[in-house]
Parts: structure tokens; sequence; C-alpha cells
């Protein structure tokens, strides 16, 4: 008989576990290596390899993961939920060892086991699940929340394939499934414990209870399961591990085993392929009535179990809702979420059943709005028939939320019809439409926008008559990214540089990077800096010949532009550039010009037959350019395929010159010029987002302005812009684009790029790339001039990277927690 002091004694030793830390990491490996692929060295391959490293950190992560989760339900503090369409959080491994502080250890037991840390890294897919400066935006906060010990949990889709793999075809985009799930993924765990049923079409009945109240039921709907699926996110010089909550549809229709057994093979798994399509791919194509149904499930899917999964957490250690907004906190990051300010309702008045003003007061102090757009295009809205049709309860909840503030409105400003059809979240103008930032902008206390320009911009162009209506609701919060991914792990060479100089305080705290200023009068610090230049471009020209088959020469100034193609990001003004200097050097005029390489990189939408075009026509130059033996090695021209975060991670420390160079007014901020800043790399650009600030901390003498401002694009287009005035005015740029539309570099097909002629002069030329190319070709010219005073060069490189501490997300989440979510550190 077991005595009670052995039961105790038993009990103990069944919860007691031996630590990552008590297992030296060699042995860890060597564990794995068995454990979890079933390998020995022997025959040990080098994804196995990839697997033994990854299971031997993450099983360091799991340890404060599970504290971190403890601790949290102990003082139940108020919590961050980060809702987002995208999160693109690269690979795992390397950045969560560097921020556990084991990266060095973990490279050193792999070494002593014959293998290369950098290599096995290699073997891990990035995560698809997300496209561009947006999820990567929200995975740099997921970092920082981490890191700064702040309670939050991103909530997403676990997309299938993500967006897609891009390949580049006789010069074309060719779109590849992304099947980046292929191999597994380590660093994800299933939750069937949560799932949430998620509902679509049917109808709602209206019920009257006993007491004569209105109770609405959504009656013959068609359903998904939600399945979990938590990624761990790991802080940086903490024991704070946060969550990623990706969400999977499941079917609620069982496989019909009859119809398989009577060969009807498709009809036995059409009602599981036609559920789960919901999480397989990022941004279906919205050309066809059944993408955009598909877009909005996606969007209504991920956000409804969301919000059901943060009612259910909070339940569990409260039961009075007056605290609901003391302990979370929504933040809707653009316009992809909105629809959880219907949803909440939803869940608050029909299914908890709250008196409809409680509930409204309790949502809008819980959300919180971040726009991402300046350009009224952009925002999102919805068909008020499909709306209808999908989501028919929640189309009755945003007409009753749109009825009570126009009510509020027209007391407010009374007689103003007009402000009441501009504010309406029902647009009546355009075919009736739900106006989803409209939707945002009501249901939330704080809206933020994400650069200092864009935030005026937001009040006084694009949202102002909700600034007249709600004075003091809009904010400015500029965009941040991670030291952790795009120094530390991206750039060590200048990291060990710093380091050595200035001590390691600015791996935590960006702004000690300021102590570098003195240093960019030093000779041989510069000269250090640009060896370590010179090696990340070395190292980016032999991944870039292994892709392209097109060889580099290091020496040249590496001019980058990688970013989502898009004609507001004017990669076209680039290339303009790059046709009138392969002129000049064909034609003797460019013989002091510095050498210089042209990379592009970005995925262009599925759908967006212009940007297509623009890659294709990027292609067809560089095949010109680059087997030109007129020009050689004074000109290449390469597009990197499929840019994706660990293309980054070798690009923005390879760059010299970093293109920046939207029509000003039309990007809400940027990141890529915050990242390309850091590492060493000169702007050029014009004053639109973030460059403006970024402009203002670098001094105006380390960074290329060119171009027209915001007010002066708006002056222009008023007194009616004229692009063939531009096109008769610069015999240079008339050369360019007669080349371009004469099928100089399409001879097979000499009209293929007549669309793109037409675009800039018969219809108007919208981002006033003809405006801007005189500034920035004579911009050009003195990047060119100065990357041959060497000297010169490195010592603004290194004042950039002195003064653009600001954009650290860590100092971004620390403005969000305090001036919108009002959270504090658990460490406080």
């Amino acid at each position: 008989m077991t005595t009670p002091k052995a039961k105790a004694t038993s009990k103990k030793s069944a919860n007691t576990v031996i630590t990552s830390e008590q297992t030296p990491i060699v042995q860890a490996l060597q564990n794995h290596l068995v454990f979890s692929s079933g390998k020995t060295s022997d025959n040990a391959t080098r994804r196995d390899w990839y697997s033994a490293a990854a299971h031997t950190v993450r099983d360091h992560v799991m340890e404060r993961w599970v504290k971190t989760r403890d601790e949290n339900r102990a003082r139940d503090p108020k919590r961050v939920f980060y809702l987002s369409l995208e999160f693109l959080i690269g690979r795992m491994l390397s950045n969560a060892a560097l921020n556990l502080g084991i990266d060095g250890k973990v490279s050193e037991g792999l070494t002593d086991l014959g293998h290369n840390l950098e290599n096995v890294v290699e073997m891990e897919t990035d995560a698809a699940l997300g496209n561009g400066g947006l999820g990567r935006l929200a995975a740099c906060f997921l970092d920082s929340m981490a890191t700064m010990n702040i309670p939050g949990t991103g909530h997403g889709i676990r997309y299938e394939y993500g967006m897609f793999r891009q390949s580049i075809e006789k010069g074309q985009q060719v779109e590849n499934p992304d099947n980046w799930l292929r191999y597994g993924n380590i660093w994800e765990f299933q939750r069937p414990e949560h799932t949430h049923t998620i509902k679509f079409f049917g109808k709602v009945v209206e019920v009257h209870d006993k007491q004569g109240a209105t109770k609405y039921h959504w009656v013959d709907y068609e359903s998904v399961v939600a399945m979990a699926y938590d990624v761990p996110i790991p802080g940086y010089n903490t024991q704070t591990v946060n969550n990623l909550r990706l969400w999977s549809a499941k079917a609620t229709k069982e496989f019909d085993l009859r119809q398989f057994n009577d060969g009807n093979y498709e009809k036995a798994v059409e009602g599981r392929n036609d559920t789960e399509s919901i999480s397989k791919v990022l941004y279906p194509n919205d050309t066809s009535a059944s993408g955009r149904e598909l877009r909005l499930k996606q969007q209504y899917f991920f956000v409804s179990a969301a919000i059901q999964d943060i009612i259910h957490l909070f339940l569990l250690k409260n039961s009075d809702w007056d605290k609901l907004p003391d302990k979370v906190a929504i933040q809707l990051n653009d316009t992809h979420p909105a629809i959880a300010v219907a949803e909440l309702m939803h869940q608050l008045v029909d299914i908890h059943h709250l008196e409809w003003d409680y509930a409204w007061k309790l949502g809008v102090k819980i959300f919180g709005y971040t726009n991402h757009t300046l350009m009224p295009e952009a925002l999102e809205t919805w068909s008020v028939e499909l709306f209808g049709s999908l989501l028919p309860r929640h189309l009755d909840i945003i007409y009753k939320i749109n009825y009570e503030f126009l009510q509020m409105v027209n007391h407010k400003f009374p007689g103003d019809t007009d402000l009441l059809t501009r504010v309406s979240i029902i647009d009546e103008t355009h075919g009736r439409r739900v106006r989803m930032a409209h939707l945002a902008i009501v249901g939330s206390h704080t809206v933020n926008g994400v650069a200092a320009l864009h935030s005026e911009l937001l009040k006084t162009i694009l949202f102002d008559d909700f600034n007249r209506i709600y004075p003091g609701k809009f904010i400015n919060i500029t965009n941040g990214i991670t030291p952790r991914r795009w120094l530390n792990q991206c750039n060590p060479g200048l990291v060990k540089l710093m380091t050595s100089k200035i001590g390691s305080d600015f791996h935590s705290d960006l702004s000690k990077l300021s102590a570098l200023t003195p240093l960019a009068e030093n000779a041989v610090f510069r000269k250090a800096f640009r060896d370590i230049k010179h090696a990340n471009k070395v190292r980016l020209a032999e991944r870039i010949e292994k892709l392209t088959s097109v060889r580099l020469n290091p020496d040249s100034l590496f001019d980058v532009q990688i970013k989502r193609i898009h004609e507001y990001k004017r990669q076209l003004l680039n290339l303009l550039h790059v046709i009138t200097l392969y002129n000049r050097i064909r034609s003797g005029q460019a013989n002091d010009a510095a050498p210089r390489t042209v990379i592009f990189g970005g995925k262009a939408a599925p759908g967006y037959w212009m940007a297509k075009q623009i890659i294709r026509l990027i292609n067809d130059v560089a095949v010109i350019v680059n087997e030109d033996p007129a020009v050689g090695d004074r000109l290449k021209v390469v597009f990197y395929p499929n840019y994706e975060v660990s293309a980054a991670e070798l690009l923005f420390p390879g760059s010299d010159l970093s293109e920046q160079i939207s029509t000003a007014g039309t990007e809400a901020s940027g990141t890529g010029n915050m990242k390309m800043a850091l590492n060493g790399a000169l702007t050029i650009g014009t004053l639109d987002g973030a460059n403006v600030e970024i402009k203002e901390e670098v001094g105006d003498e380390n960074i290329f302005i060119f171009g027209l401002t915001t007010p002066e694009v708006a002056q222009k287009k008023a007194a009616g812009y004229n692009p063939w005035d531009y096109y008769f005015g610069n015999p240079e740029l008339r050369q360019v684009l007669d080349m371009i539309a004469g099928g100089y570099f399409s001879v097979d097909e000499p009209g293929r790029y007549q669309a793109i002629f037409d675009t800039l002069l018969h219809k108007g030329d919208h981002y006033l790339l003809l405006a801007d190319y005189a500034s920035y070709i004579a911009a050009q010219d003195a990047v060119s001039k100065l990357y041959q005073d060497q000297e010169e060069w490195s010592r603004r490189a290194i004042l950039n990277v002195a003064r653009v501490g600001k954009f650290s997300s860590d100092r971004t989440i620390g403005e969000y927690a305090k001036n919108i979510w009002k959270v504090k550190s658990t460490k406080e």
C-alpha cells in the first residue's frame, strides 16, 4: 500500500521534466536525430539535421512558452489580440535561436557534428503566411510584443499554399503553388481542443421572448469548423514566448463513402474540398464572383474564430462583462478584419444576450484600427448583395450600427445631407456597398496612421469628415522593424563590428546606435564597414547567379528595389532610368558614371495585368542590357524571383541604394526603407510615407530626395496635368518611351508594351512618372557621383545606420501599448 507521503512524491516525479538547459546542445541534436527523425549520423540528410536542430531549439522555446502561458493564466493580465490576414514570419530556426541567445551554441554543436548552421537553415521553407509589408509588419510587431513582455496573441489564417511561388519563365511571372507544408511544420502545434463553428449563408429569423424583446436567430446556414494551430513567438533576451494562433478550415461534412464506392469520386469529397478551400490560398483572385466570395469568407472565417476564442478566454476567468475592455484589446491590421466590429456585436448580443447599447460601448472600448493606405480605391468595400447573402445577420447588424451612427452625425451637424452620404457605412452611390474602413472607424476608439505624413493626410484628406465627427480619434504611430531579424540575424558581420566599438546595448535599444556617429569620421572604421558591405554583396551576387545565371560585379553600385509590384510604387520609373543610363552608355555620354547593378524583386497579384507587364518589361530590358557587349559590366539588370523573407535577409545587407520612389501621397509608410537604411544603404526617394521621417533622422545631406511633394502632386493634377508636355519637352525621356513602344525590347512582338506607353501618355500618367522623371534622373546622377567617392559614401552610410534607431518596432509597440491598448509589460 502506498503511503500518502509516497503518493505526493510519486505525483511530483510524474511532473518533473529534464529541462533543455540541462541537456548539452550536441547531445540534444543527436537525440533528436534519432528520436524525431529516426536516423543516425550515417544516413541522415541535411533535412534530417535541420529537423534535429529545429527540435532542439524548439525544446528551449517550449519551456518558456509553457511558463508564459501559466503565468498569464495566474495573473490574468490585459491581453492584446492582433488580427491580421497576413503574418510573414519567415524562417523560424535561426530567429528563435537568436532570440533565445543559443544561436552560438547551436552553431558550435552542429560544427562539432560535422555540419554548418547556415546550410542547415537553408532547408527550412519560408512560412507562406503573407505577401508584403502588411504581413511583415505584423510579424515584427509579434516579435516586439514578446520582447517587451506584453501579453499578445496574433490571429490569422493557416494558409496551406500561401499566395504563390513566383517563377520567371520567358520573362513573365508564373504563379506556382507554394506548398510550404509539404514536409510538415515543426514550429506549429495543432490544437483540436480549440475549434469554433463558423456560419455562412442562411437567413435571420426574429423571435420575441416572454418579455417582448426581439431575438435574432441565424438559421439554415452552412458551417465550417475553424481549428487552431499555434506557433510560438519568442521574445529577445526574455523568458516571454507569445502565441500566433492560425486558423485552418475543416469540413463539417463527412467523407461520402457511398458515393466513393459507387465510383463518384469527385462527389465523395466535393463538400470537404469546397469548405476547406477557405484556408488554402492567400488572396484568391477577386476578378471573379467566386473569388470575391472566397475572399470575404476568409476574412469572416478567421475573425469569427478569433472573436469566439477571445470571448472564451475572457470567460474562463471573468463573469463580469464590465471587465471586458480591461482584459481585452483588439487591433485591426487594416480593413481585412474590420468585420470583427459586427462579429463582436453578433456574439455579445445574439449568443451572450447582452443589451445592444451596452455591447456597443464595450466593443468601441476594445477595438483599435490601423489604416495602411491613402488611396480611396484601395479601401475595401463589399457589395451589399454578396455581403447579405453570405452573412445575413451581420448585414442587419451593420445597418443598425450605421443607422445609429448617422443619427448621431445628423444631431451633431444638422442638415448636412452630403456629409451623411460621404460617411455612411453603406455607400449608396456606387451600387450599394459596405465600406469596411468606415465600419472600422465607427467601431473603434482609436484610428492610427503609420507615418507622420500618412496620418496627417488621413485627417485632412481621406477621412477628414470622420476627423471632424470624432476629434482626437485619429493619431499617428510610425511603423518600425524588429532589429533582431533585420540587423542581428541578417547582418552578423556588421553587428559584430558595431558591438566591438559601442557595446551591445543597441541589441535591445536601437537608439543606442547613435554612438556610431563619431565613428563615421574614422577612416579605419569606414574601411571595416566597407569590407562587411562588400562581403554581403558577394554573398548576394552568388545567390543571384545561382538563381538567374547572371554574374554580377560586387564592386558596382547595387541599386535595389524590392517590394510588391504596383504602379504607385513606380518600378517603371526606375526602369526608365535604367534605359536612360543604357542609352547614355551606348552613346558614350556616361563614361564617368559608376558601374551599376539594378536589382528588382517582388510579386504581382495574379489578376493585376499591368503589374505583370512591368515584370515582363524589366526582364526584357535585362536581356538586352546584360547581353550588349558595348555595355559590359557597366550596367546589369536582374529580377530576383520569388521575393520572400529569406531573400530579403540577403538583399537588405547587400544593398547600396534603396529605391523608395512612390508618388508622393500614395505610400502609407514603407518598412523596406527602414530595413535598408539600418543595413547601411542610402535612400533615393520622394517625400512620401516614412521617407519624410527618415530624412529628418539621417539629415538632408545623407539621403537623395527628388520629385514632387504631396501638395505639388495635388496642384499639378488640379491644374490639368498633361504628360505629353514632358514627352515633347525632354528628348531623353521621349527616346526611352519610344523604345518601349516601338518594340526595341520586344522585337518578336513589337506592340507588346504599347499599353504601358498608352497608360503613361494617352491615359494621363496617373502616378506622375513623367513629371518626376527629370528630377529622378538628376538624383541618380548625384548618386553615381557620390558612389565614386567611397570614403564619403561610407561616411554617409554609417550615419544612416547610426540615426535610424527610431524605426525599431519596439518603439512602435511601446506607443501602441501606451496610446491605444493601455497595457503594460508583465515585468513592470
